[in-house]
């Protein structure tokens, strides 16, 4: 192992109510991918956020290439050479690429000290050179993908030549080929002598990219081992103190239950093409298909928040006009966006509102909300749902990915909506809280709730679905039962372009 770049020894941070810390530790070393592993609210990345200078340490040392410093803030970070890249990017969309990557430390130039494009363009370029990216420093970071925003964000990162670089969930959004990209920046970067921290849910990852794994419990260190010495069944027991058998209840007793939502030939543009399928009571239909497939597009479509060209939707038989959400919720659809953040969530309120806002009609008299009546029922699904926060009072932002999916869950439960679409359910969060969401979605389906779960991840549709829609290029080209559906079989539908 080469030289030790980072020691952090005895780390400990408490919030208003909650204990985060408790005597942590942590080792990086130059060179070396170090995956941090742990369950939501583990303590992760509290502990990264004070490495980075977001956060001030309550007690313990950090120890930086061999001497102990004090980081009070990102910029103390950054002079050190420690970046971190969030998983929420930050980026600002109307600036370009050259922009976001030297916003603060722009060149200027003559005695006005107007900003020499030139330079900085140029200076991008030989730095998305080095890294072997083709894009244009001169594009706006709106129009590019999810994963090349990624790559702007490593590229910000190594301008102010770090050399300690924490990534948090750096795949959550990546297709396969674009995550074998990443992977090979990683490569390069390690043999630059860069430390890497690597903090990610997917543990079929940490075996390929990482040398080592620390994984944390409950605001503690629990042990660091080297990723070709351990399994991952071995690495989830570490990480919840049990062990986690989640298997399928995928059945075909669905198959004649009665329909409650059937869609003919929905179209809008090149994103949806002639688009038709049922859902029964009481179902999982699972919907499968490469990035950019149309999958989101048709739930968007139905929930009515982007306009469709031609098509019908039928619920329970009748045919629904569904022009905006509102239209949705109204006969009884719940959407569950990919992006719980922006679409699912008011990140600012508590669990309480959160949890009753699609439903405040039902709770207000004359224009006043009948707050006790909002708190039973949010304290309902709180516990209904096991959603862990300190109390009703605690802003949403504040709580785990796990929990805060779970919030936008127990929203569309008080509304009691019969149709259900889960998009990406357990995106960027932790093996723990997977098994819950789905004990939770299996649940449901057998209280007659019809899901359609729309996910990225080949073994959550085959664990999951009773029924399987592939899409490719906004067109369904295969439909699969529990009992034919196989990572090959969907795979061959997923790239099968008609």
């Amino acid at each position: 192992m080469s030289d030790v770049l980072v020691l952090m020894e005895g780390i400990d941070k408490t919030f208003p109510g909650v204990h985060a810390l408790k005597q942590c530790r942590f080792e990086l070393c130059s060179g070396e991918v170090h995956a941090l592993l742990g369950e939501n609210g583990a303590g992760k990345s509290t502990l990264m956020k004070i490495l980075s200078g977001v956060y001030s340490k309550d007690a313990g040392r950090i120890v930086y290439k061999g001497k102990e410093v004090e980081i009070p803030n990102t910029k103390a970070a950054q002079d050190l050479g420690i970046s971190i890249i969030f998983q929420e990017f930050n980026l600002i969309p109307h600036l370009t690429v050259a922009q976001n990557i030297y916003i603060g430390r722009e060149p200027r130039r003559g005695v006005r000290f107007i900003l020499n494009e030139k330079e900085i363009n140029e200076k991008t370029q030989k730095l998305l050179d080095m890294m072997n990216l083709d894009i244009d420093p001169r594009a706006k970071v709106s129009e590019l993908s999810v994963a090349k925003q990624q790559m702007v964000e490593i590229a910000k990162a190594l301008s102010l030549n770090s050399e300690v670089l924490i990534m948090d969930e750096p795949t959550a959004a990546l297709t396969d080929s674009e995550i074998d990209e990443l992977f090979r920046i990683i490569r390069d970067l390690r043999k630059k002598g860069v430390g890497i921290i690597y903090i990610s849910h997917r543990l079929e990852e940490i075996g390929i990219i990482s040398d080592r794994i620390t994984v944390m419990r409950d605001g503690e260190y629990i042990d660091t081992v080297p990723a070709k010495d351990v399994t991952t069944d071995q690495i989830i027991k570490m990480m919840v103190g049990r062990e986690i058998y989640v298997t399928s209840e995928a059945t075909d007793e669905s198959a004649n239950n009665e329909v409650v939502l059937e869609v003919k030939n929905l179209n809008r543009g090149k994103a949806i093409r002639d688009v038709s399928f049922k859902l029964r009571k009481g179902e999982i239909l699972g919907f499968a298909g490469l990035m950019g497939a149309g999958r989101t597009e048709v739930a968007r479509a139905i929930f009515g928040a982007d306009p469709i060209d031609s098509g019908e939707v039928f619920v329970n038989g009748t045919k629904v006009n569904i022009k905006q959400p509102i239209d949705a919720v109204k006969n009884g659809i719940g959407y569950l966006s990919e992006d719980r953040k922006q679409f699912g969530l008011m990140l600012d309120l508590n669990v309480e509102l959160n949890t009753v806002i699609a439903s405040l009609k039902n709770y207000s008299k004359l224009g006043w909300i009948d707050e006790n009546k909002t708190r039973k029922d949010a304290n309902k699904w709180v516990e209904a749902l096991k959603i862990k926060t300190p109390g009703l009072e605690q802003r949403v932002k504040n709580l785990s990915g796990g929990n805060q999916q779970k919030v936008v869950i127990g929203k569309w439960l008080t509304r009691d909506c019969n149709i259900l679409i889960f998009d990406e359910p357990t995106r960027g969060i932790d093996v723990g809280a997977k098994s819950e969401i789905y004990k939770l979605m299996n649940k449901l389906a057998a209280e007659g709730k019809a899901i359609i779960m729309i996910s990225s991840e080949l073994p959550e549709i085959l664990r999951m679905s009773h029924r399987v829609i592939v899409m490719c290029e906004g067109r369904i080209t295969g439909e699969l039962s529990y009992k034919e559906a196989t990572q090959e079989r969907i795979m061959e539908y997923a790239t099968r372009r008609l």
